[in-house]
């Protein structure tokens, strides 16, 4: 079982989009959807957590969608991943060395009384992954994608969405 949930992969993808394209129509959560193959519906509950946590805002109307609320180089990945998954423990000691059959369910204190190893180890290796993901912007992200992106893939994701922002954009007044 994975740790973290398809939401931080697909809520990452998304923040990228929005941190790439920062200039342009800001996109709705139904193309967002689209352009990934997932339900609109998904993708607008990942928003509604994305915004509580105060990364995105969105913009109403007819052209209305999301925006980051913030410059994208001072959104750590952590915050994504705190924002989407609430910020779950990597383990959750159960405390089941005092259930050994030997202990006839009274075990002794020296085996209950100190930290779990286990749970010491656990705690330990999360601290760590914590601070690699939150010494990761997404900008840096962004920047790491990049370069192994190619150019025309960029062009190609930056025309649909702006032709999706087209469609749902009011006609436009031409001369005054």
């Amino acid at each position: 079982m994975a740790l973290y949930g398809s939401s931080v992969e697909y809520g990452l993808h998304c923040l990228l989009y929005l941190s790439e394209n920062a200039d342009a129509v800001p996109p709705s959560c139904k193309d967002l959807a689209e352009y990934q193959g997932i339900s609109p519906t998904y993708v607008a509950k990942l928003f509604t957590k994305l915004e509580k946590a105060g990364l995105v805002v969105s913009a109403e109307g007819v052209r209305g969608g999301f925006r980051l609320a913030q410059p994208k180089r001072d959104i750590s990945v952590l915050q994504v991943v705190d924002a989407l998954e609430g910020g779950q423990p990597l383990f959750k000691c159960r405390e089941i060395r005092g259930n050994c059959i030997l202990y006839e369910g009274n075990p002794p204190d020296r085996v209950t009384s100190s930290v779990c190893r286990i749970h010491a180890l656990m705690l330990e290796a999360e601290l760590k992954m914590r601070g690699v993901l939150a010494a990761r912007s997404l900008d840096e992200l962004d920047k790491s994608v990049g370069e192994v992106m190619p150019a025309e893939t960029k062009q190609a994701t930056r025309d649909w969405f702006d032709a999706r922002a087209q469609t749902r954009a009011p006609a436009r007044r031409t001369g005054v």
